[in-house]
């Protein structure tokens, strides 16, 4: 791990249909810089990960009915995102929901000024877009998932270091 990196957890969050939602963000002063990524956060106080990626995904999507599933992917990330370079620890974490419905209710400031909306992406949907995703690798990351199943060790997937707001992601 990066000294000093923000310790993040992430969910990949699945409905029935294999449909996994993403956040629509976007730099808080050019909303026209946008990308998509998954739910999550940093941690707070003495959170595990697992506490942080429920916690992060009931304020951000609403989704609370949750089967939170084994941990899929670790990776180093750097960008530049409101007027300073975030560096982060992520971990990625599978969870299935029957939940369909979403009504953020604990959006923080920055993120009701940099988080137009979200949207659940199909594997065929995600392999299409030209829109920018994060990771990088999801589209392939997600059919490998539903083809093959949750990897037996996490994969450690390759830093992502961004140099301008416009490649960010949050």
């Amino acid at each position: 791990m990066t000294p000093g990196a923000r310790k993040v957890a992430r969910v990949v969050l699945l409905d029935p249909d294999d449909r996994v939602l993403l956040l629509h963000g976007h730099e808080p002063d050019d909303p026209a810089d946008t990308w998509w990524f998954t739910p999550g956060g940093g941690l707070e106080g003495d959170e595990t990960r697992e506490q942080a990626a429920r916690r992060e995904l009931a304020e951000e999507t609403g989704v609370t009915d949750i089967e939170l599933g084994p941990l899929l992917w670790t990776r180093i990330c750097s960008f530049p995102f409101d007027g300073r370079r975030w560096d982060q620890d992520e971990w990625y974490y599978l969870a299935r929901t029957t939940q369909s419905a979403t009504v953020p209710q604990g959006l923080t400031d920055l993120e009701l000024r940099s988080v137009a909306g979200l949207r659940w992406w199909t594997s065929a949907e995600l392999l299409a877009t030209r829109e920018t995703v994060y990771p990088t690798r999801l589209a392939e990351l997600l059919r490998t998932l539903l083809d093959e199943g949750p990897p037996r060790d996490p994969l450690v997937l390759a830093p992502e270091i961004v140099s301008s707001s416009r490649d960010a992601g949050g």
